[in-house]
């Protein structure tokens, strides 16, 4: 297939939304179709962004969390509908009702939602000990500002105290169990939650005026702001942090990696032996085959199907454990559960990872600036070319 024609509405993407680099995969069940990048991770170097540039994930690490928690839930390890309390002691809510932890991970907890702009550190030195830094959230006033489970109500905290049970329920540092239990059973070799030695980094970007910039280095911890680079500053490496709600570090490749898995309900399926795709089921996003392909099951089928349902309202998003929709009138032309998607926004950086389960199609995009952009349109260029 010529995919001129993708290269074209990427770039010009990039183009429109003055953004210097993105990094594009899109994925089938059965492994990545196409993978590519355009413009810079890197103005200063003139580096080019590739599908290998690893990026801050920010909250595309929220499916990741949430995929953590359900596979213990599977095992038997955690209880998703008991209170909070049950594994952090020292949390409770004002009230009679408790959170548990499914309405944490479907941002049903009643939780407030702090502006992050300063949680981050530079990149060579220690995060905040995540505990601290919850019950310092936790003491302030009001941290519980909706009903618990009531209409959602987006959360960075939520996910926060999330990461801290699956620590408590693991008996292992959550780092630690998303390595072992989530990236290296997927082969996701690029990423965790530090940059890794060796691997192309894209450095972010906030497209400001530069009478603004002191401004802006006021509010962010000292180092975090780079160099001008013409309309743009640049960021130096720096990590988030809270490692469950946003704090993963990768490629657009491993996040693809991820999103098979999730396309695969739950089974990580490696590309060479993944199941057989006929021209026939393609357009259903059906196995050719009835059989299960060879994998390591991560997650019980039935799980991973629940996590994309879809079925708590808020105002701009609605919900499940891990993904979101957004209210949009792109969606009020789909069909209803066509797809499920999280974006992965913050300083310097804006990313999207959208599954299509109907059609058997994921999406991943990555791009190193602050500026959001029309990803529905290049969207709609990918799922109509005829794949194969």
């Amino acid at each position: 297939m010529d995919l001129t024609a993708v290269r074209a509405a990427l770039a010009d993407t990039a183009r429109k939304a003055r953004v210097p680099g993105m990094s594009l995969a899109v994925v089938s069940r059965d492994g990545a179709l196409h993978t590519v990048g355009t413009g810079f991770a890197d103005l200063d170097g003139h580096a080019p962004a590739t599908a290998d540039t690893v990026y801050p994930w920010f909250s595309m690490t929220k499916p990741v969390t949430a995929t953590a928690a359900l596979r213990l839930s599977d095992r038997g390890l955690l209880d998703l509908h008991a209170p909070v309390h049950e594994y952090l002691p020292w949390l409770r809510a004002p009230g009679p009702a408790q959170p548990t932890v499914w309405q944490l991970l479907s941002h049903s907890a009643g939780l407030g939602n702090p502006l992050p702009v300063t949680w981050i550190h530079p990149a060579d030195t220690p995060a905040p000990d995540q505990e601290q830094m919850l019950r310092k959230l936790m003491a302030r006033r009001r941290a519980f500002r909706h009903p618990v489970g009531g209409t959602g109500h987006y959360s960075n905290v939520g996910y926060l105290l999330a990461a801290q049970i699956i620590s408590q329920a693991s008996g292992e540092p959550f780092p630690t169990y998303i390595q072992r239990e989530i990236l290296a059973p997927l082969g996701m070799a690029s990423t965790g939650f530090a940059y890794l030695p060796g691997r192309s980094a894209a450095t972010g970007y906030v497209r400001l005026p530069r009478p603004l910039t002191p401004a802006l280095a006021a509010i962010l911890p000292p180092g975090t702001l780079g160099a001008r680079h013409g309309g743009y500053s640049s960021l130096n490496p720096f990590l988030v942090d809270g490692a469950g709600y946003g704090g993963l570090v990768g490629s657009v490749l491993d996040a693809a990696a991820f999103a098979r898995l999730h396309l695969n309900d739950g089974l990580a399926v490696p590309p060479e032996t993944a199941r057989p795709e006929g021209a026939a089921c393609a357009a259903a996003g059906t196995p050719a085959s009835g059989a299960e392909p060879q994998g390591h099951r991560i997650l019980q089928e039935s799980t991973a199907r629940a996590m994309r349902d879809i079925h708590v309202k808020g105002r701009q998003f609605d919900h499940s454990a891990g993904w979101f929709r957004k209210h949009s009138k792109e969606y009020s032309r789909e069909p209803s559960g066509s797809y499920v998607e999280h974006f992965g926004t913050g300083l310097g950086f804006w990313n999207i990872m959208r599954l299509y389960p109907e059609q058997g199609r994921a999406i991943v995009l990555m791009s190193n600036s602050s500026t959001s952009y029309d990803y529905t349109s290049l969207f709609s260029v990918l799922l109509r070319l005829p794949w194969t």
